[in-house]
Protein backbone atom coordinates (compact mmCIF):
# COMPACT_ATOMS: atom_id res chain seq x y z
CA UNK A 1 0.00 0.00 0.00
CA UNK A 2 1.35 3.68 -0.87
CA UNK A 3 -0.21 5.02 2.49
CA UNK A 4 3.21 3.93 3.87
CA UNK A 5 6.29 4.73 3.26
CA UNK A 6 10.24 3.52 3.56
CA UNK A 7 12.10 4.71 6.83
CA UNK A 8 15.10 3.70 8.72
CA UNK A 9 15.06 2.78 12.28
CA UNK A 10 16.04 3.94 16.94
CA UNK A 11 17.61 3.06 19.80
CA UNK A 12 16.76 4.85 23.31
CA UNK A 13 12.90 5.67 22.96
CA UNK A 14 10.90 8.15 24.60
CA UNK A 15 7.25 9.21 23.69
CA UNK A 16 7.34 12.95 24.82
CA UNK A 17 5.08 14.73 27.00
CA UNK A 18 4.08 16.39 23.48
CA UNK A 19 2.90 13.40 22.07
CA UNK A 20 1.10 11.46 24.90
CA UNK A 21 -0.72 14.80 25.57
CA UNK A 22 -2.47 15.18 21.65
CA UNK A 23 -3.01 11.31 21.92
CA UNK A 24 -5.06 12.45 25.04
CA UNK A 25 -6.78 15.05 22.95
CA UNK A 26 -7.76 12.90 20.34
CA UNK A 27 -8.84 9.80 22.31
CA UNK A 28 -11.07 12.59 24.18
CA UNK A 29 -12.51 13.77 20.83
CA UNK A 30 -13.08 10.87 18.99
CA UNK A 31 -15.36 9.66 21.90
CA UNK A 32 -17.44 12.35 21.55
CA UNK A 33 -17.94 10.91 17.70
CA UNK A 34 -21.01 8.50 17.49
CA UNK A 35 -19.09 1.57 15.56
CA UNK A 36 -15.64 -0.68 13.05
CA UNK A 37 -15.30 -0.69 9.74
CA UNK A 38 -13.04 -2.37 6.20
CA UNK A 39 -12.23 -1.85 2.55
CA UNK A 40 -16.11 -2.10 2.11
CA UNK A 41 -16.36 -3.33 -1.98
CA UNK A 42 -17.27 -6.75 -0.50
CA UNK A 43 -19.54 -5.30 2.74
CA UNK A 44 -21.39 -3.98 0.11
CA UNK A 45 -22.02 -6.88 -2.32
CA UNK A 46 -22.81 -9.43 0.79
CA UNK A 47 -24.70 -6.84 2.74
CA UNK A 48 -22.47 -7.03 6.25
CA UNK A 49 -20.70 -4.44 8.46
CA UNK A 50 -16.97 -4.61 7.11
CA UNK A 51 -16.58 -5.65 11.53
CA UNK A 52 -17.54 -9.09 9.85
CA UNK A 53 -14.32 -9.61 8.02
CA UNK A 54 -12.10 -7.26 10.20
CA UNK A 55 -10.74 -6.71 13.83
CA UNK A 56 -9.88 -3.15 13.18
CA UNK A 57 -9.19 -2.95 8.88
CA UNK A 58 -7.23 -3.70 7.57
CA UNK A 59 -6.17 -5.87 9.68
CA UNK A 60 -8.77 -9.96 9.50
CA UNK A 61 -10.11 -11.81 11.93
CA UNK A 62 -10.20 -15.64 11.54
CA UNK A 63 -13.93 -15.11 9.41
CA UNK A 64 -12.12 -12.86 7.30
CA UNK A 65 -9.05 -15.00 6.53
CA UNK A 66 -11.34 -17.87 5.66
CA UNK A 67 -13.32 -15.82 3.01
CA UNK A 68 -9.74 -14.55 1.21
CA UNK A 69 -8.28 -18.06 1.16
CA UNK A 70 -11.76 -19.02 0.53
CA UNK A 71 -11.51 -16.93 -2.97
CA UNK A 72 -13.78 -14.30 -2.03
CA UNK A 73 -16.39 -16.16 -1.74
CA UNK A 74 -19.12 -16.99 0.91
CA UNK A 75 -20.59 -20.10 -0.51
CA UNK A 76 -24.24 -19.09 -1.49
CA UNK A 77 -25.65 -17.10 -4.49
CA UNK A 78 -24.75 -14.27 -3.79
CA UNK A 79 -20.95 -14.80 -5.03
CA UNK A 80 -21.96 -15.05 -8.47
CA UNK A 81 -20.06 -12.05 -9.93
CA UNK A 82 -24.12 -11.15 -12.09
CA UNK A 83 -25.54 -10.48 -8.24
CA UNK A 84 -26.21 -6.83 -8.30
CA UNK A 85 -28.06 -4.59 -5.57
CA UNK A 86 -28.49 -1.07 -5.74
CA UNK A 87 -25.85 -0.04 -3.11
CA UNK A 88 -23.02 -2.11 -4.43
CA UNK A 89 -19.99 -0.80 -6.80
CA UNK A 90 -17.39 -3.18 -6.71
CA UNK A 91 -14.56 -1.26 -6.74
CA UNK A 92 -13.07 0.69 -3.15
CA UNK A 93 -10.69 3.66 -3.05
CA UNK A 94 -8.22 4.40 0.00
CA UNK A 95 -6.32 7.82 1.22
CA UNK A 96 -5.22 9.43 4.19
CA UNK A 97 -5.48 13.12 4.23
CA UNK A 98 -2.48 13.83 7.08
CA UNK A 99 0.05 15.86 9.21
CA UNK A 100 2.90 14.48 9.53
CA UNK A 101 6.23 15.63 11.19
CA UNK A 102 9.87 13.99 9.40
CA UNK A 103 12.96 14.23 11.59
CA UNK A 104 16.50 12.62 11.05
CA UNK A 105 19.92 13.42 13.32
CA UNK A 106 22.16 13.51 10.76
CA UNK A 107 21.33 14.11 6.81
CA UNK A 108 24.01 14.59 4.49
CA UNK A 109 24.32 18.51 3.71
CA UNK A 110 27.01 20.78 2.34
CA UNK A 111 29.36 22.00 5.07
CA UNK A 112 32.95 23.97 5.17
CA UNK A 113 34.69 21.34 3.99
CA UNK A 114 33.21 20.91 0.26
CA UNK A 115 29.41 19.68 -1.25
CA UNK A 116 27.67 16.55 0.88
CA UNK A 117 30.59 17.21 3.63
CA UNK A 118 28.79 17.71 7.02
CA UNK A 119 26.15 16.02 8.58
CA UNK A 120 22.56 18.10 10.18
CA UNK A 121 19.32 17.40 11.77
CA UNK A 122 16.49 17.91 9.66
CA UNK A 123 12.88 18.19 10.44
CA UNK A 124 10.20 18.74 8.32
CA UNK A 125 6.14 19.16 9.31
CA UNK A 126 3.10 20.24 7.61
CA UNK A 127 0.33 18.98 6.06
CA UNK A 128 -0.15 16.38 3.38
CA UNK A 129 -1.81 13.14 1.88
CA UNK A 130 -0.91 9.65 1.15
CA UNK A 131 -0.91 7.59 -1.59
CA UNK A 132 -4.39 6.10 -3.73
CA UNK A 133 -4.72 2.62 -3.94
CA UNK A 134 -7.86 1.42 -6.21
CA UNK A 135 -9.00 -2.34 -5.21
CA UNK A 136 -11.85 -4.19 -7.46
CA UNK A 137 -12.02 -7.87 -6.50
CA UNK A 138 -14.14 -10.71 -6.40
CA UNK A 139 -15.13 -13.51 -9.01
CA UNK A 140 -15.15 -13.82 -12.29
CA UNK A 141 -17.46 -17.25 -12.27
CA UNK A 142 -17.80 -19.81 -9.51
CA UNK A 143 -14.36 -20.77 -7.99
CA UNK A 144 -12.27 -18.25 -10.22
CA UNK A 145 -11.32 -15.46 -8.25
CA UNK A 146 -9.57 -12.06 -9.10
CA UNK A 147 -7.83 -9.12 -7.14
CA UNK A 148 -6.37 -6.31 -9.90
CA UNK A 149 -4.90 -3.35 -7.40
CA UNK A 150 -3.68 0.22 -9.31
CA UNK A 151 -1.96 2.40 -6.66
CA UNK A 152 -0.10 5.62 -6.77
CA UNK A 153 2.24 7.50 -4.85
CA UNK A 154 1.24 10.84 -3.49
CA UNK A 155 2.03 12.56 -7.23
CA UNK A 156 -0.20 10.41 -9.03
CA UNK A 157 2.49 8.02 -10.41
CA UNK A 158 0.71 4.95 -10.97
CA UNK A 159 1.46 1.55 -11.37
CA UNK A 160 0.17 -1.88 -10.28
CA UNK A 161 0.65 -3.45 -6.53
CA UNK A 162 -1.19 -6.85 -7.76
CA UNK A 163 -2.67 -8.03 -10.41
CA UNK A 164 -3.54 -12.04 -9.88
CA UNK A 165 -6.30 -14.53 -10.70
CA UNK A 166 -6.85 -17.70 -9.17
CA UNK A 167 -8.73 -21.32 -9.32
CA UNK A 168 -10.29 -22.22 -6.13
CA UNK A 169 -11.32 -25.30 -4.83
CA UNK A 170 -9.97 -27.39 -7.91
CA UNK A 171 -11.81 -30.86 -8.32
CA UNK A 172 -14.15 -29.69 -5.28
CA UNK A 173 -10.81 -29.71 -2.84
CA UNK A 174 -10.26 -26.86 -0.62
CA UNK A 175 -6.34 -27.82 -0.46
CA UNK A 176 -6.15 -27.31 -4.60
CA UNK A 177 -6.30 -23.47 -5.34
CA UNK A 178 -3.97 -22.01 -7.99
CA UNK A 179 -3.09 -18.49 -8.43
CA UNK A 180 -1.44 -16.70 -11.30
CA UNK A 181 0.13 -13.01 -11.34
CA UNK A 182 1.60 -10.78 -9.17
CA UNK A 183 0.48 -11.15 -5.75
CA UNK A 184 1.17 -10.87 -1.68
CA UNK A 185 3.14 -13.68 -0.38
CA UNK A 186 1.62 -15.96 1.59
CA UNK A 187 2.59 -15.00 4.90
CA UNK A 188 1.03 -15.01 8.05
CA UNK A 189 1.70 -11.98 8.95
CA UNK A 190 0.76 -9.90 6.48
CA UNK A 191 2.22 -6.61 5.90
CA UNK A 192 -0.75 -5.45 3.21
CA UNK A 193 -2.48 -5.02 6.16
CA UNK A 194 -0.92 -3.34 8.21
CA UNK A 195 -1.91 -1.16 10.94
CA UNK A 196 0.64 1.61 10.87
CA UNK A 197 0.88 4.36 8.19
CA UNK A 198 4.14 6.50 9.16
CA UNK A 199 7.68 6.33 6.95
CA UNK A 200 9.61 4.54 9.79
CA UNK A 201 6.56 2.56 11.16
CA UNK A 202 4.53 1.78 8.34
CA UNK A 203 6.54 -1.45 7.16
CA UNK A 204 8.10 -4.70 8.72
CA UNK A 205 11.78 -3.74 9.53
CA UNK A 206 12.71 -7.46 9.11
CA UNK A 207 11.07 -7.96 5.57
CA UNK A 208 12.93 -5.66 4.13
CA UNK A 209 16.39 -5.82 5.90
CA UNK A 210 19.40 -6.12 3.92
CA UNK A 211 23.13 -5.54 5.57
CA UNK A 212 25.69 -2.85 5.02
CA UNK A 213 28.70 -4.23 3.15
CA UNK A 214 30.70 -1.35 5.27
CA UNK A 215 30.05 1.67 7.57
CA UNK A 216 27.85 4.10 5.76
CA UNK A 217 27.84 1.29 2.42
CA UNK A 218 24.53 -0.69 2.08
CA UNK A 219 24.11 -3.83 -0.17
CA UNK A 220 23.69 -2.70 -3.99
CA UNK A 221 23.50 -4.88 -5.92
CA UNK A 222 19.82 -6.32 -5.45
CA UNK A 223 16.76 -5.43 -3.78
CA UNK A 224 14.25 -7.65 -2.27
CA UNK A 225 11.68 -7.29 0.65
CA UNK A 226 9.13 -10.27 1.85
CA UNK A 227 6.68 -7.50 2.23
CA UNK A 228 6.64 -6.67 -1.78
CA UNK A 229 4.35 -8.18 -4.02
CA UNK A 230 6.29 -10.81 -6.16
CA UNK A 231 5.11 -12.29 -9.97
CA UNK A 232 4.65 -15.61 -10.34
CA UNK A 233 2.96 -19.30 -9.57
CA UNK A 234 1.23 -20.05 -6.02
CA UNK A 235 -0.40 -23.20 -4.93
CA UNK A 236 -2.62 -22.91 -1.68
CA UNK A 237 -4.49 -25.48 0.01
CA UNK A 238 -6.26 -25.18 3.64
CA UNK A 239 -8.61 -27.37 5.66
CA UNK A 240 -12.28 -26.60 5.58
CA UNK A 241 -12.26 -24.92 8.60
CA UNK A 242 -9.28 -23.09 7.93
CA UNK A 243 -7.28 -24.03 10.66
CA UNK A 244 -4.28 -25.66 9.11
CA UNK A 245 -2.81 -23.79 5.83
CA UNK A 246 0.21 -24.73 3.45
CA UNK A 247 1.36 -22.99 -0.05
CA UNK A 248 4.01 -22.95 -2.31
CA UNK A 249 5.17 -20.24 -5.20
CA UNK A 250 7.93 -20.42 -8.12
CA UNK A 251 8.58 -16.56 -8.09
CA UNK A 252 10.39 -14.61 -11.21
CA UNK A 253 13.59 -13.51 -9.31
CA UNK A 254 12.59 -9.46 -9.97
CA UNK A 255 10.97 -8.38 -6.49
CA UNK A 256 7.79 -8.16 -8.58
CA UNK A 257 9.41 -5.45 -11.12
CA UNK A 258 7.58 -5.59 -14.30
CA UNK A 259 9.41 -6.44 -17.71
CA UNK A 260 11.88 -9.16 -16.66
CA UNK A 261 14.51 -6.41 -16.01
CA UNK A 262 17.75 -7.94 -15.16
CA UNK A 263 17.42 -11.21 -14.24
CA UNK A 264 16.15 -15.09 -15.95
CA UNK A 265 16.31 -17.08 -12.20
CA UNK A 266 13.07 -18.12 -10.40
CA UNK A 267 13.04 -17.87 -5.96
CA UNK A 268 10.40 -20.46 -4.03
CA UNK A 269 8.54 -19.64 -1.51
CA UNK A 270 6.72 -21.95 1.01
CA UNK A 271 4.61 -21.40 4.12
CA UNK A 272 2.52 -23.29 6.47
CA UNK A 273 0.33 -22.43 9.49
CA UNK A 274 -1.79 -24.34 12.14
CA UNK A 275 -4.82 -22.35 14.47
CA UNK A 276 -6.18 -23.87 17.29
CA UNK A 277 -8.53 -22.63 20.46
CA UNK A 278 -7.49 -22.26 23.22
CA UNK A 279 -10.40 -21.93 25.77
CA UNK A 280 -11.86 -18.61 25.77
CA UNK A 281 -8.92 -16.94 25.25
CA UNK A 282 -9.76 -17.03 21.53
CA UNK A 283 -8.17 -19.01 18.36
CA UNK A 284 -4.43 -18.79 18.37
CA UNK A 285 -2.46 -19.25 15.19
CA UNK A 286 1.70 -20.65 14.45
CA UNK A 287 3.48 -20.37 11.46
CA UNK A 288 6.84 -20.44 9.43
CA UNK A 289 7.62 -19.48 6.56
CA UNK A 290 11.53 -20.06 4.11
CA UNK A 291 11.97 -17.74 1.39
CA UNK A 292 15.34 -19.35 -1.12
CA UNK A 293 16.17 -16.81 -3.44
CA UNK A 294 18.42 -15.91 -6.00
CA UNK A 295 20.00 -12.51 -7.63
CA UNK A 296 22.47 -11.78 -10.68
CA UNK A 297 25.52 -10.72 -10.19
CA UNK A 298 26.43 -9.65 -13.72
CA UNK A 299 25.04 -8.92 -17.35
CA UNK A 300 25.80 -11.28 -20.14
CA UNK A 301 25.21 -8.84 -22.53
CA UNK A 302 25.96 -5.03 -22.39
CA UNK A 303 25.51 -2.24 -24.90
CA UNK A 304 27.67 0.97 -24.53
CA UNK A 305 28.75 -0.61 -21.52
CA UNK A 306 25.18 -0.91 -19.85
CA UNK A 307 23.62 -4.28 -19.32
CA UNK A 308 20.96 -5.81 -21.58
CA UNK A 309 17.69 -6.06 -19.87
CA UNK A 310 16.94 -9.65 -19.06
CA UNK A 311 20.48 -11.04 -18.93
CA UNK A 312 21.46 -10.69 -15.82
CA UNK A 313 23.54 -14.45 -15.27
CA UNK A 314 25.42 -15.73 -12.59
CA UNK A 315 23.28 -16.16 -10.11
CA UNK A 316 23.98 -15.89 -6.52
CA UNK A 317 21.59 -17.31 -3.44
CA UNK A 318 20.05 -15.62 -0.43
CA UNK A 319 17.73 -16.83 2.47
CA UNK A 320 14.82 -15.85 4.23
CA UNK A 321 13.40 -18.34 7.06
CA UNK A 322 10.90 -17.29 9.84
CA UNK A 323 8.96 -18.56 12.59
CA UNK A 324 5.69 -16.71 13.58
CA UNK A 325 3.15 -16.95 16.14
CA UNK A 326 -0.25 -14.96 16.56
CA UNK A 327 -1.47 -14.71 20.31
CA UNK A 328 -4.80 -13.77 22.03
CA UNK A 329 -5.72 -13.17 25.47
CA UNK A 330 -9.22 -11.84 24.41
CA UNK A 331 -9.32 -8.40 23.83
CA UNK A 332 -5.67 -8.30 23.99
CA UNK A 333 -3.12 -9.98 21.31
CA UNK A 334 0.69 -10.05 20.24
CA UNK A 335 2.09 -11.28 17.55
CA UNK A 336 5.91 -12.74 17.86
CA UNK A 337 8.45 -13.24 14.85
CA UNK A 338 12.18 -14.94 14.65
CA UNK A 339 13.57 -13.77 11.54
CA UNK A 340 16.90 -15.41 10.14
CA UNK A 341 18.40 -14.18 6.44
CA UNK A 342 21.48 -14.83 4.72
CA UNK A 343 23.05 -13.36 1.50
CA UNK A 344 26.39 -15.11 -0.81
CA UNK A 345 29.42 -13.02 -0.31
CA UNK A 346 29.16 -12.16 -3.66
CA UNK A 347 26.13 -10.55 -3.74
CA UNK A 348 27.02 -8.37 -0.50
CA UNK A 349 29.98 -7.27 -2.35
CA UNK A 350 29.23 -6.46 -5.88
CA UNK A 351 27.62 -2.54 -5.58
CA UNK A 352 26.73 -2.98 -9.26
CA UNK A 353 26.04 -5.12 -11.92
CA UNK A 354 28.47 -4.68 -15.36
CA UNK A 355 29.33 -7.32 -17.77
CA UNK A 356 32.19 -8.86 -16.16
CA UNK A 357 31.89 -11.73 -13.46
CA UNK A 358 32.59 -10.25 -10.32
CA UNK A 359 35.03 -11.31 -7.27
CA UNK A 360 33.85 -10.71 -4.03
CA UNK A 361 37.22 -9.26 -2.32
CA UNK A 362 39.54 -11.38 -0.11
CA UNK A 363 38.10 -12.19 3.13
CA UNK A 364 34.45 -11.47 2.26
CA UNK A 365 32.06 -13.42 3.89
CA UNK A 366 28.27 -14.45 3.84
CA UNK A 367 26.46 -11.91 6.02
CA UNK A 368 24.11 -13.41 7.98
CA UNK A 369 21.70 -11.89 10.52
CA UNK A 370 18.55 -13.08 13.20
CA UNK A 371 15.19 -10.85 14.10
CA UNK A 372 12.65 -10.36 16.41
CA UNK A 373 9.15 -8.80 16.01
CA UNK A 374 6.65 -8.17 19.02
CA UNK A 375 3.75 -6.29 17.88
CA UNK A 376 0.43 -6.20 20.38
CA UNK A 377 -3.00 -4.89 19.71
CA UNK A 378 -5.56 -3.90 22.25
CA UNK A 379 -9.52 -3.55 21.13
CA UNK A 380 -11.20 -1.65 23.54
CA UNK A 381 -14.40 -2.31 21.64
CA UNK A 382 -14.59 -2.49 17.58
CA UNK A 383 -14.13 0.90 17.27
CA UNK A 384 -10.94 2.04 19.36
CA UNK A 385 -7.26 -0.13 18.99
CA UNK A 386 -4.39 0.68 20.27
CA UNK A 387 -1.10 -0.45 18.60
CA UNK A 388 2.68 -1.06 19.70
CA UNK A 389 5.52 -2.55 17.91
CA UNK A 390 9.01 -3.37 18.73
CA UNK A 391 11.32 -4.59 15.85
CA UNK A 392 15.12 -5.66 16.23
CA UNK A 393 17.69 -6.56 13.39
CA UNK A 394 21.28 -8.25 14.93
CA UNK A 395 24.13 -8.72 12.59
CA UNK A 396 25.73 -12.43 13.48
CA UNK A 397 28.59 -12.20 10.77
CA UNK A 398 29.66 -9.02 8.95
CA UNK A 399 30.92 -9.05 5.18
CA UNK A 400 34.46 -7.92 7.17
CA UNK A 401 35.73 -9.23 10.10
CA UNK A 402 37.32 -5.71 10.57
CA UNK A 403 33.84 -4.21 10.50
CA UNK A 404 32.41 -3.24 13.90
CA UNK A 405 29.79 -6.14 14.92
CA UNK A 406 26.94 -3.87 15.64
CA UNK A 407 27.53 -2.48 12.44
CA UNK A 408 23.94 -2.11 10.51
CA UNK A 409 21.89 -2.87 13.31
CA UNK A 410 18.23 -1.67 13.69
CA UNK A 411 15.95 -0.70 16.11
CA UNK A 412 12.23 0.38 15.46
CA UNK A 413 9.73 1.43 17.90
CA UNK A 414 6.27 2.36 16.98
CA UNK A 415 2.90 3.30 19.10
CA UNK A 416 -0.62 4.23 17.58
CA UNK A 417 -3.64 4.44 17.78
CA UNK A 418 -7.26 4.15 15.47
CA UNK A 419 -10.16 4.82 15.98
CA UNK A 420 -13.76 3.62 13.70
CA UNK A 421 -16.61 6.25 14.45
CA UNK A 422 -19.06 3.96 12.51
CA UNK A 423 -19.88 0.54 11.63
CA UNK A 424 -20.57 0.89 8.02
CA UNK A 425 -21.10 -1.65 5.14
CA UNK A 426 -20.70 1.10 2.40
CA UNK A 427 -17.35 3.02 3.55
CA UNK A 428 -14.25 2.56 6.43
CA UNK A 429 -12.91 5.74 8.41
CA UNK A 430 -10.94 5.79 10.64
CA UNK A 431 -9.20 8.55 12.83
CA UNK A 432 -5.10 7.39 13.09
CA UNK A 433 -2.79 9.04 15.29
CA UNK A 434 1.14 7.21 15.59
CA UNK A 435 4.72 7.98 16.96
CA UNK A 436 8.00 5.55 15.08
CA UNK A 437 11.38 6.13 16.10
CA UNK A 438 14.43 4.32 14.87
CA UNK A 439 18.07 3.42 14.96
CA UNK A 440 20.52 1.96 12.31
CA UNK A 441 24.29 1.97 13.54
CA UNK A 442 26.84 3.19 11.62
CA UNK A 443 24.64 4.07 8.73
CA UNK A 444 25.11 7.85 9.24
CA UNK A 445 26.72 9.33 5.80
CA UNK A 446 29.61 11.49 6.47
CA UNK A 447 30.47 10.43 10.10
CA UNK A 448 29.29 6.88 9.76
CA UNK A 449 27.79 6.18 12.96
CA UNK A 450 23.99 5.87 14.45
CA UNK A 451 21.47 7.42 12.10
CA UNK A 452 18.09 7.93 13.86
CA UNK A 453 14.70 9.23 12.37
CA UNK A 454 11.43 9.57 13.60
CA UNK A 455 7.81 10.31 12.33
CA UNK A 456 4.44 11.73 13.81
CA UNK A 457 1.50 11.48 11.84
CA UNK A 458 -2.21 12.34 12.56
CA UNK A 459 -4.69 11.63 10.15
CA UNK A 460 -8.24 10.50 8.65
CA UNK A 461 -7.93 7.02 6.89
CA UNK A 462 -10.64 6.24 4.55
CA UNK A 463 -11.71 4.22 1.83
CA UNK A 464 -15.15 3.82 -0.39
Amino acid sequence: MDVRGTGVVGGRFRLGTTLLGSIALLVVLLFSCSSASALPAFARKYGMPCSSCHEAWPKLSPFGQQFKDNGYQMGNDRDAPIFQNPSYWPVTFRITPQWHRESTNKAQVDGVDGVGADEAKVTTHGFDWSGLDFHTAGTLANNISFYVLPSSDNTGAFHFESVWARLDNIAGSSWLNVKFGKFELDNLLSEKRILTLTNVGGFYENYHFQPMVAPGVPEASYSFGIGDNQVGIEWMGHSKDDRTRVSASLLSSNDGTPGLPTSRGYDGFFAASQAFQLGSLGLQRVGGFAYIGEAPTYFQYTLNGTGIPGTGIGNKGFQRYGLIGMWYIKKFDITTMYFHGKDDATLATTLALTGAPPTPPTGAHSPTWNGALFESHYNFNPQLILINRYEMVRMSQQVFSTNPGNLGNVDTLTFGVRYYPFISSRAGFAYHGEYAISRIRGASPVTLTDLVSSSLLAGIDFDF
